[in-house]
């Protein structure tokens, strides 16, 4: 029998209207820096091993989708923080019913946003609890 092994993401590509607009949006909350162009991608290194890879998509909408980051709890407060002075609202829950508020789901604290296209940003301080 082998060991097993992992498998790991290491990139994604996030469509975007504006690919440079929308990166620096979310390195800016989430604290980031947003890196040096890689052929048509403008990466988001998240700093485990895997980077958002922002790709402008120029001929039809961008459909939104769901990221969700594992974020520092000493990290948090100043997440939302910057959304407040981006005037960007966050909400406790991905329906985004609950205006201005955080969540504590597995004993952690987590919100939502969106980010310039559309796209359900979640940063939470506690991994969610599966069976």
């Amino acid at each position: 029998m082998s060991a097993v092994q992992h498998v790991q993401l290491n990139h994604t590509a996030v469509y975007a209207s504006d690919r440079r607009y929308s990166a620096e949006f979310l390195a800016g909350i989430l604290g980031l820096e947003v890196g040096a162009p890689f052929g048509p991608f403008l990466p988001v290194d998240l700093g485990n091993g895997v980077t958002l890879d922002y790709y402008e998509k120029r001929d039809e909408p961008v459909q939104g989708q769901h990221y969700a980051f594992l974020v520092p709890e000493e990290r948090f407060d100043a997440m939302i923080a910057r959304l407040e002075a981006a005037g960007v609202t966050y909400y406790a829950d991905p329906g985004h019913t609950e205006p201005g508020r955080v969540n504590d789901l597995f004993g952690g604290r987590g919100a939502y946003f969106d980010d310039p296209d559309g796209h359900n940003m979640e940063i939470m301080t506690r991994p969610y609890a599966r069976p």
